[in-house]
């Protein structure tokens, strides 16, 4: 299992095709978490400023069609999927609770389903 953060909105944006963040394009990969503390990290991290609820894609890399590599800097690594998510690999979403400020506090179910 891996981890993505994505705002409510851009997961929704184009529900029939399979999610092809920005990061696709301009890097040629999807960066995800191998654990929930490190999407939690990221999502604080990087995620503050984003308005509306803010999401961890649980993501089956078994059910990928796309290429897994595990990647870093020799002390850290994380999966990057290069290619689409398939919307069949996302086994289940969690949301992040934020306080005021928008800091990362943890991960809950989301309560609108996959």
């Amino acid at each position: 299992m891996i981890f993505h953060v994505v705002s409510l909105d851009e997961w929704t944006a184009v529900p029939g095709l399979p999610y092809t963040p920005a990061s696709l394009a301009a890097e040629g990969f999807v960066h995800c978490s191998g654990d929930e503390d490190s999407a939690l990290a990221i999502a604080d991290a990087y995620y503050r400023d984003t308005d509306g609820p803010l999401l961890v894609l649980l993501i089956d890399e078994a059910v990928l069609d796309a290429e897994v590599r595990r990647e870093g800097n020799g002390e850290r690594f994380f999966p990057h999927v290069y290619g689409p998510v398939d919307r069949a690999a996302v086994t289940g979403l969690l949301e992040v609770r934020r306080d005021a400020e928008g800091r990362a506090l943890g991960l809950q179910p989301w309560p609108g389903g996959g």
